[in-house]
């Protein structure tokens, strides 16, 4: 086994879901997903800068929840890529809502996603507790699978001047997801690019109320 493979299979260990706010008694959860890379086996760690990139939502989220019954996390992965058929960061995802599960009972989740992350989380939206998707600058290839999203709710947020994932690739996949049954809708922000660092504020704005608006009620 590599070095990778090593510190890889030590990662695996570690739990997928770090809780970031637990109440005594969620109605609901919303988890975090942040970016990766194509391919990679190299370890995920919290101080890399897509995963710190990810903390401002988590507390914009938080300053603007209505209540104190939503769970709120972040999913770890293991290894930093998507890494193709494998699907790393995906299946960390379904680890994580699994433990989700164990930790506050079978409640509705929405997961936020960032690139990567935004790409795991349309596609574990097939998970019967996944009542909602925002993916922020998602990674979404031409063949990228939409049936499983009929009759969920999927917000898309893209700068129009991104250039490591293609704003254009976003709108065609919710019209694709649309077509599918999806409540789906895309929103591109004027100048924005991948790392959502230009006009930031507005950024977090965006996507706390959007996320709080997909809460059920």
């Amino acid at each position: 086994m590599t070095v990778h493979g090593h510190q890889a299979a030590r990662a695996g260990a570690r739990a997928a879901l770090v809780p970031r706010r637990s109440p005594p008694a969620a109605r609901a959860a919303i988890l975090f997903l942040h970016g990766g890379t194509a391919d990679s086996r190299a370890p995920s760690r919290p101080w890399q800068l897509a995963a710190v990139r990810m903390k401002p939502f988590v507390r914009a989220v938080a300053a603007a929840l209505p209540d104190d019954g939503v769970f709120l996390g972040e999913v770890r992965y293991r290894v930093r890529g998507w890494n193709g058929a494998d699907a790393d960061a995906l299946r960390d995802v379904r680890r994580a809502l699994a433990e989700l599960t164990r930790l506050v009972g079978d409640v509705p989740v929405i997961l936020v996603g960032h690139s990567m992350g935004g790409r795991a989380a349309l596609r574990a939206a097939d998970a019967p507790q996944v009542r909602a998707v925002l993916a922020l600058a998602p990674w979404c290839p031409d063949d990228e699978p939409v049936t499983h999203l009929r009759d969920k709710d999927v917000t898309v947020i893209h700068g129009d001047r991104d250039r490591v994932t293609d704003p254009h690739d976003s709108v065609a996949f919710v019209h694709r997801a649309r077509a599918a049954g999806a409540r789906a809708d895309v929103l591109l922000v004027p100048g924005g690019d991948h790392a959502m660092l230009h006009r930031s504020a507005n950024w977090h704005r965006i996507a706390a109320s959007t996320a709080v608006g997909l809460l059920p009620l």
